[in-house]
């Protein structure tokens, strides 16, 4: 059975963000800016998402 995939990537800097937003960021493994990251979609994943989706570019993978 495959995952459902969402690519994730960063175009606005974490600095000055709130600590909420930078550890949503955090877990789902975003390092850096311009780096896609590949995670699963679950609910626990786009909750995450969906709160900072304003710093994010989001593709179906």
């Amino acid at each position: 059975m495959s995952s459902k995939q969402v690519k994730l990537t960063l175009v606005r800097s974490l600095n000055g963000r709130l600590k909420s937003h930078k550890a949503c960021a955090r877990g789902l493994g975003i390092r850096k800016m311009h780096n896609p990251v590949s995670v699963i979609d679950t609910p626990e994943n786009r909750g995450m998402i969906n709160k900072i989706s304003y710093m994010l570019k989001i593709e179906e993978a």
